[in-house]
This record gives structure tokens, C-alpha cells and sequence, in this order.
């Protein structure tokens, strides 16, 4: 939904706390009134009376770029946007900016820093946020520069510049960087701290400072020295023009962080691959070395990064309002997921009555106004969106009839708005180098808001109508506009000069921000995020329609890794992210610095629970991965609304019905009379969506089929397999769990799979270095385990801190590794004491390197003292290291032994099983 719409005070409160291959011309368009594209075309220029960007004032703005930068395409949506979107006129530098885990804002005099760690509960409870607050501020001395422009920037970092004629300054900032790179030039290295510093660690050029509780280490040139007057600490840079900063997670990681210090981060690229259903993506930052040869550096990753690798990561954690960040020690990084699912509609089944859908059909097609009067960008969207959801439905129980006329009102609408000219029409703006639908709505033009939310849904209805009518879809037709708008919203060329890599979707975040501008106290925003993955969905379709796979694989990328942000970040599924003092388990919307149980437009709760839901369609079904999170979700709607759902109950119902189909539909089927559909939705959808899955199951998000337009329902223990062949060929669709489905061209099949009878083999281990603990004793780097729990026994009463009583012991025998330099063990072990007070569990990891039977290596790390509460806690090694035995080396057949016990308390606790919330990381490759 969009990002903002109207902004009552209680909302206010809360902000302010391509030559490219098939996707059209490579470069902006020369000057013309219409550009042609295909059988489309789009005007170069607004029509007449409206707006491109502009300051809060009104007055039209430019983006804010050096000379360096001019020519290129700006990211606009994204968490440094305010550097080159100059939003509020007396702020010519920038917003606070979230990098996580540090903090920044532009100032005259340079770049101010914080590292916040404590969250405030704002709002009358409804946001939380770990705002921006200045540490310091890195600068040259005497800086007084009149502005701050972006210079340069890649997939997750910027380089702000400021200049004031004698002095210049540019920094390298990102996200998961805990090190800002400076360059400067007319004036030393200056660090001016929020108060005076306390020393603790000074080595000349290395100055190890401790400002309002947190930790930095300030690196100068070789030679140079710092010198600490006060609150202000200076350092000559002789012949060199760099100095960096880093906010360290201890005093005692300075040695680590001095090691890196000097090798500068100059770029940084993700990239992504689909292969079988699974989704990898390799994470890098290039590095110059400006002293000695180190090229390696640290990077924080985001909880949605570290549960899904597999690659060593350090001891070192830093805090963040996405949860804690773990500590990589290396350029580069690898998460791999299993792809979420897409199809073009739920598939056919016998819990639909075809005569009562039917009914449901004709009301739909049969309106007056099948539009319902929409005009602009988002609500024309919203209305083709739900024509395409029935154009499968339709198809299903053989109304051609009804499916035809549906395909050719969004014909029609798709091409009125893809032709220049008319009432409405796309609009190239040479400037932002975005492309604008008029009539805009929501900022989509003054702001550059949400365009991937108003997209979407063209580009979803297009993949729908290219399923029936591949001419339609052709380049030289309709199909050139359709991926100009792709372009806008979802490019994926670094290279194109006439729009920006991802305008929206910020690779590292994992995530979409909404905001064009970015001028908020409290960082970028993202309100629906299901709109997004709209989006993503769409590509999926599109591309698989249209014999595109790269496009189907970015979709596939994208729709996958928002949608473990979403789990995460907007749901909290495994409780390990909201802050314990905030009272909701779901927000409306994320922001830099932190979440809001809100929306822009409303503080109703069907709405709040409901916008990161809509529009339900067959790139919902990774929703359904997260079933407690659901019934979390629902179950507060209801309190906080005071009953079910009254205004949006079939986005509600069909929410609920991918954790529990059968409650949503008795829900349905005491309240489908009488109920005003969402603007988006159909009663004849809703009924389709709620009775299929009634009766096929909820989608079972533990298997996958290798193509990405397929998936599985489990309704008891019987599953379901389905898939959509685009293809003009029929096809084997081969699923994780061993089945197999025959699918016919252009069609979609289910069935109960052929192949393996066993309902849930256990798959090859795979290598790697992670572990999953199993119940009975196991450690396997396996996955796809069923959640257990296994019994800590009580420590009686007595002191076992350090020395093994009664453990729970876990071994995998017969690993081979290679000793990663530098790296650490690292675990993370869900556990719960339940109600009982004063219990601590203790953990011990042990390694016989040959297998001989005598541990060479252990490991006792601190115990973990678990709250009263019932619930899951997560232990892990950053409690420290209280003992040591050995030192690491190769293993070759060797044995790995985790044992978990109570070392204080009178009662027992639970350790969890099963899952990859439990697990062991050995420090090997």
C-alpha cells in the first residue's frame, strides 16, 4: 500500500521519531515528445499541470550528485537516499541514514556516527526504534562545507562528499560495515566526539576511544599520531589522504579490527543464482589495500543473512533493530534458501462448486464499471490485479467466456496506459531517470514513492495476460513497454544509463523501501510489503511466460529473500528480533530505525495486520512458512480490534488459511453474506482461495519443486503437488522430498506425486559447517529436521559451572575440515526454563581431530542464565569463553561433541531440536 498516503498526527509522531538484452532501449530516450516501445509508447516529458520531484515546498528538485556521478542512474529508494533527494529545503546534507549497525547523518562539518543500542518505545507503544544519535563526527579540521552530494555508490554502500573550496571529504559507508573509510584533503583528520573520550588504547596512529558507552578505534596513517584535546581528537595525514573508523563490539577485538583497518571498501555486488529450488547469492565487497596488502575485511550480517549460511562466522555480534548481527571475517559471504513458491492461481480442486463460482464470476465481469472508477497509478493497478486473479479461476471450470472477456478488459486498460498521449500515460523524467505514471498518487511522482507497489500489479496482470496470449507479450507488441516498466522498478542492470540497479529493493536489507526522498528522523520505510513481493512474484510469471529465466530468477531472488526479511523483520517468527519491551508481535511497517504497529492512513488493526498481506495471490504462498507467526498475527488482530476482522475479513481469512484453512473457512462460511470485498479482492477469489486449501492443505514451504512456478499443500499426511508449465513442451517437475509430476504444456497438474514413497526422505548432508542438533544425540548438517525438544536434566541445587552433570550430548563422527584462519566456534541454541527462576545452561564443544577417541580440543563457554518466562531464549558463544583446552587444527575423520547441561538451578530445561535455530558452526571449510 502506499507510502504515505495521508498522514494524521499519531503517524507524524512515528516519522518523525539497459543494454540490456530484452528489456528495451539501453539508453534514456533522445528528445521527443513519444518514444515509441513496441506497439506502446511513453512521453518524454510530464503532461501538462503535473509535478516530478520536489522539495517539501513544492519547488522542483534535482538530485544532489557530484560531477563524478552525474550521468548515472540513482538508486532512489533506498536507506541513503536523502544524500541525493534534497526533500526539505534548509537540509542540504541529509537525514539520519540507518547502515546498521552504525548510524549517520551529514553535517556541514562531516559525517556524524552513533552505534544505538538501547530501544525506545515511542508512539503510545506502538513504534520502537533504535533512533540515530551522534557518537561523533568524522571530519577534517575546519570543514564547513555548504552541502553534502552523493559521489559514488554500488549494491550497499554510498560515498558522500563535501566540499568547501579549501577542503574536501568523502567517506565510505554501508550497511553491515562497522568501519567508515575516509578520504580527505585541505585539513587533517578530525574526530569530534558527543563527549570527552575516554582512552583506552593508544598506539600512535591507533586510538581505541570509548564514547557514551560504546567502543571505536580510530586509524590514522602510519606516522601519524592522534592527539586528544578535549572532545576533539586530530591526526595529521602527512603525505595520505585516509583515515577510517570503526565501532567495535569489544575493547578486545581492537587487534582484529586494526588487521582490517586499512583496506578500504571501493565496491560492493550481490549475485544470484536459481538452480533445482534453491536460491544462492553471494554477497562481496572489493577492497583496496591503502597500507600493506590485506584485501579481507568484516561485515555484519542481518539475521535473514546468518540463518541461512553455512560460511564461518566470528565470535563478535553487534546490535540492531533487525536483531542481533553476526560478525563475518571475510569479503564475502553465501546465503542459500529454499525458493519461495509462486503459481498463477491456486490449482482446481474439489472444494469448489463450479456453479456458485461461476456466480461469483459474473458479478464481477458483469459490473458497470469493472474499474470501479480508478484513475491513477496505484488504484488501476489494484483493479487489474484482481481481473488477473480470475483469469485462471475462470479457466479452471471451463468459462472461456468469462476468461476472455476478463483478459480483454486488461488488454484494454494495459495498453491505454502504455500509449503516450491519453488520459494516462508513462512519463520519462531525464533527470531522476525514473519513469512516472500519470495520474500519480501517493508521491509516486513528487516523491518517487512506490513505484515498485504501483508496478506491480501491471506487470503481474501483463504476466497473466502472456500466459494466454504470448503475441500480446512480444517486445515488438506489448512486451517492450512492460519491461520498461520493469526496468524502473526492478532493473537488473548496473549498466543501464537510463534507470538505476533495483531502484527500490536494497540487496543487503533484503528488502524494499517505499520512500523516494528518505527525509525522515527515522530512516527509509517500507509499509506493504507484500506489494513488493508483488512485484517479485510478478517477474516470476512474467519471466516463465515469456521464455525469460534470467527475469523468473531475479523474481525468484527477490520474492525468496524478501520474504525471510518479511518472517523476520515484519513478523518476528522466531521472536528474536522486536525488542522484548515491545508489546506486538506483528508491525504495519519497518523503518530505519526500527518498526511501527501502523499504517499511514489508519491506526486500525485490520488494516495494520492486513497491508502485509494484500494482494493475495499465488506469490502468497511463502506466507504460509511461517504458520505460528500467522496464528500470532491473527490472534493479536483480534485483540486489539476487539472481535474478527469487519472492514478487510477476506484478506484476514485468507491469511489465516495458509496456517489454518479450516478455521478460515468457518469463517467464511458465517460471514461471506454480508461482507464488502477489499478494494483489491472478489468474493469470487476469496471463495476459490479458501475452499482450496481447505481442501488441499496449507502450503508446506519444507519441499520444493525445480521449477520455481511450483509447490506442495499437506493436509494431514497427505500432500499435494502442484506446478504451472509455461512452456509449449510437457515436463517432469521433480519435488526436494523425491516425487515427481507430469505437467502438461501450458498447464498446471497436481496430484500426490510419483517417485519415492517415502513421504519425507532424509536428503544426502550436505557439506558445510553447520550443524543441527537432532533428538538422540545426533549433529548432522542435514536440514528440513522436524522441531523437538530434548530435556536438560537439574543441576540439584549445586554449582556445575564449568564441569559437565548430566549432559545432553550431541557428536557427528567422521568429519574432514580445514582449520579456517582466524575463525571461531560459533553456536546459537534455543532454550527455555519455563517458569522456573534461577537456572543457567551451560554449553561444552570438544573435537578429536583424528577420530582416535581423545579430544584434543575443548571448549566451555560461560552459562546462560534463561529468564522465568516461558518461551525460547537463544544462547550463543558470544557469552565468552570460560575455558580452553588444546589448540585447533585440521580435522581428518575426526569426532565433533556439543554437551549441553544445567550448571546452576533446581529444575529442568528444554534444549530444541530439530531446526536451524539450534545449531553448531565449527570453525572449518
Amino acid at each position: 500500500m502506499p507510502s504515505p498516503r495521508t498522514r494524521p498526527a499519531a503517524v507524524l509522531l512515528l516519522a518523525s521519531a539497459l543494454a540490456v538484452v530484452g528489456l528495451g532501449p539501453a539508453a534514456a530516450p533522445a528528445a521527443a515528445a513519444t518514444v515509441p516501445v513496441g506497439s506502446g509508447s511513453y512521453s518524454d516529458t510530464r503532461p501538462p499541470g503535473t509535478s516530478g520531484p520536489t522539495t517539501n515546498t513544492g519547488a522542483p528538485v534535482t538530485p544532489k550528485l557530484t560531477a563524478a556521478a552525474r550521468n548515472r542512474p540513482v538508486p532512489t529508494n533506498d536507506w541513503w537516499s536523502s544524500l541525493a533527494f534534497q526533500r526539505y529545503g534548509d537540509n542540504p546534507y541529509s537525514t539520519p541514514m540507518y547502515g546498521h549497525p552504525l548510524t549517520y547523518q551529514a553535517t556541514a562539518g562531516g559525517l556524524d556516527v552513533g552505534y544505538p543500542t538501547s530501544p525506545a518505545i515511542v508512539g503510545d507503544g506502538r513504534q520502537y526504534e533504535y533512533a540515530h544519535k551522534r557518537d561523533l563526527t568524522i571530519g577534517l579540521t575546519g570543514l564547513n562545507s555548504p552541502d553534502t552530494k552523493a559521489d559514488d555508490w554500488s549494491d550497499w554502500t554510498v560515498t558522500p562528499h563535501w566540499s568547501d573550496g579549501a577542503r574536501t571529504l568523502r567517506t565510505t559507508i554501508g550497511h553491515g560495515s562497522p568501519f567508515v573509510y575516509a578520504k580527505g584533503s585541505g585539513g587533517n583528520a578530525q574526530i569530534t566526539t558527543a563527549g570527552t573520550p575516554t582512552v583506552f588504547a593508544d598506539q600512535g596512529n591507533v586510538l581505541g576511544i570509548t564514547v557514551a558507552g560504546h567502543h571505536y578505534a580510530l586509524f590514522a596513517p602510519t606516522g601519524s599520531d592522534w592527539n586528544v584535546a578535549g572532545s576533539t581528537v586530530t591526526a595529521g595525514l602527512g603525505s595520505k589522504d585516509y583515515f577510517s573508523v570503526a565501532v567495535l563490539p569489544s575493547t578486545g577485538a581492537l587487534a582484529t579490527f586494526k588487521k582490517y583497518a586499512y583496506s578500504f571498501v571501493t565496491d560492493s555486488k550481490a549475485t544470484w543464482n536459481y538452480t533445482g529450488g534453491t536460491v544462492k547469492a553471494t554477497y562481496t565487497l572489493t577492497t583496496e589495500a591503502k597500507e600493506g596488502t590485506e584485501r579481507g575485511t568484516l561485515q555484519a550480517l542481518y539475521r535473514h543473512q546468518w540463518l541461512n549460511t553455512t560460511d564461518p562466522l566470528t565470535s563478535y555480534t553487534y546490535v540492531s533493530p533487525r536483531g542481533t548481527m553476526k560478525v563475518r571475517e571475510s569479503a564475502s559471504f553465501t546465503t542459500s534458501q529454499k525458493a519461495s513458491a509462486v503459481l498463477p492461481a491456486l490449482p482446481k480442486s474439489n472444494g469448489v462448486d463450479a456453479a456458485r463460482l461461476r456466480g461469483y464470476l459474473n458479478e464481477v465481469v458483469n459490473a458497470a464499471d469493472p474499474f470501479s472508477g480508478a484513475s491513477d497509478t496505484y488504484w488501476t493497478g489494484k483493479a487489474l490485479g484482481r481481473l488477473a486473479q480470475l483469469v485462471p479461476v475462470a479457466d479452471q471450470i471451463g468459462e472461456t467466456g468469462v476468461r476472455d472477456r476478463l483478459l480483454g478488459l486488461m488488454k484494454g486498460k494495459l495498453q491505454d496506459w502504455f500509449t503516450a498521449g491519453g488520459a494516462n500515460e508513462f512519463s520519462y523524467d531525464k533527470d531522476w531517470k525514473t519513469l512516472t505514471g500519470y495520474p500519480a498518487s501517493y508521491g509516486s511522482d513528487t516523491e518517487l514513492n512506490d513505484h515498485h507497489f504501483h508496478y506491480s500489479y501491471y506487470v503481474y496482470a501483463a504476466a497473466i495476460v502472456a500466459q494466454y496470449d504470448q503475441g500480446w507479450a512480444a517486445d515488438s507488441a506489448w512486451g517492450g513497454m512492460v519491461k520498461t516498466l520493469v526496468r524502473d522498478a526492478a532493473n537488473p542492470s548496473r549498466t543501464d544509463t537510463a534507470f538505476p540497479f533495483l531502484r527500490g529493493f536494497d540487496v543487503y536489507a533484503g528488502h524494499s523501501w517505499a520512500s523516494g526522498h528518505q527525509g525522515f528522523a527515522a530512516g527509509n520505510n517500507q509499509e506493504s510489503s507484500s506489494e513488493s513481493t508483488n512485484l517479485s512474484a510478478a517477474l516470476v510469471l512474467w519471466g516463465s511466460a515469456t521464455g525469460d529465466t534470467s527475469l523468473r530468477d531475479l523474481g525468484t531472488f527477490l520474492l525468496t529473500t524478501e520474504s525471510e526479511s518479511i518472517a523476520q523483520y515484519w513478523f518476528d517468527a522466531d521472536e528474536q528480533v522486536f525488542p522484548s519491551s515491545y508489546g506486538h508481535d506483528t508491525v504495519g511497517m519497518v523503518w530505519g530505525s526500527g518498526a511501527a504497529y501502523a499504517t499511514w492512513w489508519t491506526a486500525n488493526p485490520e488494516e495494520i495486520h492486513g497491508i502485509n498481506v494484500l494482494p493475495v495471490t499465488g506469490g502468497s504462498l511463502h506466507l504460509g512458512g511461517e504458520k505460528a507467526a500467522i496464528r500470532r498475527n491473527i490472534a493479536e488482530m483480534e485483540r486489539e480490534n476487539g472481535g474478527p476482522a469487519v472492514e478487510w475479513r477476506d484478506i484476514l481469512w485468507e491469511f489465516q488459511s495458509l496456517a489454518d484453512p479450516g478455521a478460515a473457512k468457518a469463517k467464511w462460511d458465517a460471514g461471506h453474506a454480508g461482507y464488502t470485498p477489499e478494494q483489491g479482492e472478489s468474493k469470487a477469489h476469496t471463495y476459490h482461495w479458501i475452499n482450496t486449501l481447505d481442501t488441499l492443505g496449507a502450503p508446506d514451504a519444507t519441499v520444493t519443486g525445480d521449477i520455481p512456478t511450483s509447490a506442495v499443500f499437506t493436509k494431514g499426511t497427505t500432500r499435494t503437488y502442484a506446478a504451472h508449465n509455461h512452456g509449449a513442451t510437457a515436463r517432469t517437475v521433480t519435488f526436494s522430498d523425491g516425487k515427481t509430476l507430469s505437467v502438461p504444456a501450458r498447464s498446471t497438474a497436481t496430484g500426490t506425486g510419483t517417485g519415492s514413497t517415502d513421504p519425507d526422505p532424509d536428503p544426502d548432508p550436505p557439506t558445510g559447517n553447520t550443524f543441527q542438533l537432532r533428538s538422540g544425540g545426533a549433529l548432522t548438517t542435514a536440514t528440513g529436521g522436524t522441531a523437538g525438544s530434548d530435556t536438560i536434566a537439574s543441576a540439584g541445587g549445586a554449582n556445575r559451572d564449568g564441569t559437565p552433570y548430566q549432559p545432553l550430548v550431541y557428536e557427528a563422527r567422521g568429519v574432514n575440515g580445514t582449520l579456517a584462519p582466524g575463525a571461531q566456534t560459533a553456536f546459537r541454541l534455543q532454550v527455555d526454563a519455563g517458569t522456573t527462576v534461577g537456572l543457567g545452561q551451560q554449553a561444552k564443544i570438544s573435537y578429536d581431530f583424528t577420530g582416535d577417541g581423545t579430544f584434543d580440543r575443548t571448549e566451555t563457554y560461560h552459562y546462560f542464565a534463561t529468564d522465568p518466562v516461558t518461551g525460547w531464549e537463544e544462547y550463543t558463544q558470544a557469552r565468552g569463553l570460560k575455558a580452553s583446552t588444546g589448540t585447533p587444527r585440521d580435522l581428518n575423520g575426526g569426532t565433533v561433541r556439543l554437551e549441553v547441561w544445567n550448571a546452576i538451578g533446581n529444575g529442568t530445561s528444554k534444549l530444541q531440536t530439530g531446526t536451524d535455530k539450534s545449531v553448531l558452526v565449527i570453525p572449518y571449510s
